[in-house]
């Protein structure tokens, strides 16, 4: 029997207490994403929302680090070059690049280690 998914809403990454406002630096700054309010309910629980067309990637903050893991996601540039000059210009350094089913991306960490893809279709 299928649930019938159809859709993904958002995606949620989690970053330590510690490390909280420079990983939202990071985010706002860095990766320039559009920063959406939180529902007042959850404001007190700290991290971030942002939007990136229909969908929503959330920051989640957790009491301790997370073990470094390829665990990571996908944000889709229309200029591959581009972006990966803002990201040296920044100061964050390109771990690995390549092309993979098509997918031309190169991939960085956030402040807390989390593993962000950057890709070009």
């Amino acid at each position: 029997m299928s649930l019938g998914i159809s859709a993904i809403d958002h995606v949620q990454m989690t970053v330590p207490k510690a490390l909280e406002a420079d990983c939202l630096t990071f985010y706002r700054s860095v990766l320039g994403l559009k920063e959406i309010p939180k529902p007042e309910e959850l404001r007190s629980r700290g991290g971030a929302w942002f939007e990136i067309g229909p969908l929503q990637f959330h920051i989640g903050v957790d009491p301790e680090p997370s073990p470094k893991s390829k665990r990571h996601v996908c944000f889709l540039v229309p200029n591959l070059e581009l972006a990966k000059r803002a990201m040296e210009s920044s100061g964050t350094p390109i771990e690995e690049e390549g092309i993979a089913e098509g997918l031309h991306r190169f991939f960085v960490r956030d402040p807390a280690g989390n593993r962000i893809e950057i890709g070009q279709r």
